[in-house]
C-alpha cells in the first residue's frame, strides 16, 4: 500500500518537517542492516485516537536493540513520549500506523556496527488493512514458502531487526508472484514458523494452537499475545504446539495475527481449502473481540490503550 505523507516526522528528539527527513547514503544501516523497528496502530476510539499497547511496543524495540548491541539514547518513556507526540501533532483522527526505526547513521563503515552513531526516528501515516479489506472478510489464501525462516541461531529472531526482513521479502515476493496472499516459513527443521510479518494460529477441536515462538524462530508478537489473552479470558484453551505444514492443511480454521495484518482468516493453505473455506466461528469470534478491543469498546483492556491527547 502506497505511504499518505504527514506533515511531522520525529527525528532524535525534533519534529522535522516531512520531506526534510533524510538520512545520508552513506548511513551504516543503509548498508549493513543493522537496525531495530515497530509497528504499531493507533486507533479512533470514544475517548480521541489511542495507540493499542504503545509501551509493549517500545519496551520491544529497546530489547531488540540490546539484542544487536545498539545503545538506544532515549528511555522508554521518552519513545512512548515521543510516539504519542507524533500521532497528535499530525492530527490522526481516523487512526494510523506508527513506525519508530533505531538506525546507525553516517560517519563509519566497515562490519563492525560499534563506532556508528545511534539515530532514531518516529514516522506515522495512514494506512488501510494490509492484506486488503476483503482479506478480513473473506480470507487469504497463503502458500509454504522454498525460503526457510533464519534459524535462531544464525540470526537472531527474537529482535525485529531491519536487515532480517530480506528472508521475509523474499518469501513475499515468491507467493505473490504464484498468486498467492501470503507466505508461511518454515524453520530449518521444516516446522511451521511465521508468515512474512504475522503470527500463525490454527483452530483445532475448539482449541487455538500456535507455534512455541523460541523454537519456532518466529517473533514473538504482541497482537498474538492479546489474542491469547482475548481468547483465555473466553474461556478457549490455548496452546503452543509444534506445526507442521499438513497440521495447516487439516485445520478447523486458521488465521494470522500481526499489527499490520490484524486479525485475517485463511482460507487456504497450498491450495488446500481450511476448514469450510470461510472464516470459521472461533476466528469470527476472536476477530470481533479484537477488533472492540482495539478501539476501546471492553473496558477490561482499556490499560492497552495510550490516549494521544
Amino acid at each position: 500500500m502506497p505511504i499518505t505523507p504527514t506533515q511531522k516526522i520525529w527525528m532524535d528528539g525534533e519534529l522535522v518537517d516531512w520531506a526534510d527527513a533524510k538520512v545520508h547514503v552513506l548511513s551504516h544501516t543503509m548498508h549493513y542492516g543493522s537496525g531495530v523497528f515497530e509497528g504499531i496502530r493507533a486507533y479512533p476510539t470514544s475517548q480521541g485516537v489511542a495507540v493499542f499497547r504503545l509501551a509493549d511496543h517500545i519496551r520491544r524495540l529497546v530489547a531488540s536493540a540490546h539484542i544487536l548491541m545498539i545503545d538506544v539514547p532515549y528511555s522508554v518513556d521518552e519513545l512512548i513520549e515521543a510516539t504519542a507526540l507524533v500521532a497528535r501533532v499530525n492530527d490522526v483522527r481516523d487512526g494510523c500506523y506508527l513506525r519508530p526505526l533505531v538506525y546507525l547513521g553516517y560517519g563509519e563503515m566497515g562490519l563492525n556496527p560499534l563506532p556508528a552513531p545511534v539515530n532514531v526516528s518516529i514516522a506515522t501515516w495512514p494506512w488501510g488493512t494490509y492484506l486488503g479489506e476483503e482479506a478480513l472478510k473473506r480470507g487469504v489464501s497463503v502458500k509454504t514458502s522454498s525460503w526457510r525462516r533464519h534459524d535462531p541461531n544464525a540470526v537472531p529472531t527474537a529482535a525485529k531487526s531491519v536487515g532480517m526482513y530480506v528472508n521475509s521479502s523474499l518469501a513475499k515476493v515468491e507467493a505473490i508472484k504464484a498468486g498467492y496472499d501470503e507466505a508461511v516459513l518454515l524453520a530449518s527443521d521444516g516446522r511451521v514458523s511465521e508468515c512474512t510479518g504475522e503470527n500463525i494460529f490454527i483452530v483445532r477441536d475448539g482449541a487455538l494452537v500456535t507455534p512455541p515462538t523460541s523454537d519456532a524462530g518466529a517473533l514473538d508478537g504482541i497482537t498474538q499475545d492479546t489474542v491469547e489473552v482475548l481468547a483465555r479470558d473466553k474461556g478457549i484453551e490455548v496452546r503452543h504446539e509444534a506445526l507442521i505444514r499438513t497440521d495447516l492443511y487439516l485445520a478447523d480454521e486458521a488465521f494470522l495475527t500481526g499489527t499490520a495484518a490484524e486479525l485475517t482468516p485463511i482460507r487456504a493453505v497450498d491450495d488446500r481449502i481450511v476448514g469450510s473455506g470461510a472464516p470459521g466461528p472461533v476466528t469470527t469470534e476472536m476477530q470481533r473481540a479484537y477488533f472492540a478491543t482495539v478501539r476501546g469498546e471492553l473496558e477490561q483492556y482499556k490499560d492497552w490503550l495510550h490516549l494521544v491527547d
